[in-house]
């Protein structure tokens, strides 16, 4: 058995040994959900954790519930894990992102352990926690801060329906619609009002009816968020809020040019007047194909079984801030399965996602990131790291 096959199997017997430790720690923020920017909670016990494993943890890192654990030297490779561990309103955990938090938490417990046993070898593991993906955008600052300027690779595993190396992670845009129009008494005198709640029908409608000409793999999806406040009142106010995707960013540029007729358009057939705002914007993911395969092989010694209908792959896209680090470092978010048919964002994802064969499965998949952490790290002639690099900078350039 060669150094690295004895490192491997000690590193991965790190995370069995902590089985339960780990699956306590994912209890803990699964039970006590938090939304983006508010998971203090979930902030307190994963760095109170880090810091007993002996990381060296700063809290608090660039937002008030980021944080960055370390370990090992900077002259050799550094992989860096990831951690999301934000909830949804009203649903909670029903992203599975507790899993995602312990399975990056483990995957780093696990690297540490290998580094720890091969003193002589250079490199490090950097396990980061990004709150906020569900809307926030915690990556963005992170990426804008610098943060990942030394770090080689990026490593996520994400709870689905199921197991899915190459997920495909669509780019997406949020805008909020204001619709204004002039207020009036609904019963005496109607004819002096401009009806804004007509105009934001109409532009729900017109969007609807549009989905006819949106390629396949478009989405677009909203809610109302202001319809007036009282009935008597003709409404002067009234407020949309969409989510658009599309595979690339330049066919989200598409989207948004028919999407801003929509919105126009009923405006200009209520009366009023309408302004529209983009919030936070996530890039479409570019997974490494060199970092995959390592991932997939892991992944196969470890017993796991991929779909393979390609139907299923495309069916489950959806996005994530993950995707702006993707075009800023080499990176792969597969996603895994945690044994249930409920789609996430649903309350039987969240009960799923607190289970024993959810812990498991991200057991798992924490083996398989460490492993494939290990690849890069104990390659002594960095042709694997290289080979990466190479991929990374034909699909972008030098960065």
């Amino acid at each position: 058995m060669d150094e690295l096959t004895q490192i491997s199997s000690y590193s991965t017997q790190q995370i069995d040994q902590k089985s339960q430790e780990l699956k306590e720690l994912s209890f803990q923020i699964w039970s006590h959900p938090e939304t983006c920017y508010n998971e203090t909670h979930a902030h307190e016990v994963l760095t109170s954790f880090l810091e007993k494993e002996g990381f060296v943890v700063e809290r608090n890192f660039i937002h008030q519930t980021g944080f960055r654990a370390t370990f090992g030297t900077s002259n050799g490779v550094n992989v860096c894990v990831i951690c999301e561990y934000d909830a949804l309103p009203e649903i909670g955990h029903a992203c599975g992102h507790n899993l995602i938090a312990e399975c990056g938490v483990a995957a780093g417990i696990a690297i540490k352990a290998a580094l720890e046993k091969a003193p002589n070898k250079h490199g490090k593991v950097t396990i980061l926690g990004t709150p906020a993906e569900e809307g926030g955008g915690g990556k963005l600052k992170m990426i804008e801060a610098g943060v990942f300027d030394d770090i080689h690779v990026a490593l996520m595993a994400h709870p689905c329906p199921h197991n899915i190396p190459r997920p495909p992670l669509l780019a997406k845009q949020e805008v909020q619609i204001t619709f204004t129009g002039k207020p009036a008494h609904a019963a005496a005198f109607p004819w002096q009002g401009v009806n804004a709640l007509d105009a934001a029908v109409m532009c729900y409608q017109a969007i609807s009816v549009m989905r006819q000409q949106f390629k396949p793999t478009w989405r677009v999806h909203g809610i109302f968020t202001n319809g007036g406040v009282k009935p008597s009142i003709i409404p002067d106010k009234a407020e949309l809020q969409y989510y658009l995707r599309a595979p690339t960013v330049l066919e989200l540029e598409e989207l948004k040019s028919k999407f801003e007729g929509c919105v126009q358009g009923s405006a200009l057939l209520a009366g009023c007047q309408a302004s529209y705002k983009y919030d936070t914007g996530y890039l479409d993911l570019v997974t490494n194909q060199h970092l995959a395969s390592l991932y997939e092989h892991h992944a196969t010694t470890q017993g796991l079984v991929f779909t393979t209908d390609k139907s299923v792959e495309q069916n489950e896209s959806a996005s994530g801030d993950i995707g702006n680090v993707s075009q800023v470092i080499p990176t792969i978010q597969p996603g895994y399965s945690i044994h249930t048919s409920d789609s996430n964002h649903t309350r039987g994802f969240r009960e799923a996602a607190g289970s024993d064969r959810a812990h498991l499965a991200t057991l798992t998949q924490a083996k398989i990131l460490a492993l494939t952490a290990l690849d890069l790290i104990f390659d002594d002639n960095d042709k694997t790291l290289q080979a990466i690099q190479e991929e990374f900078k034909a699909t972008f350039g030098s960065r």
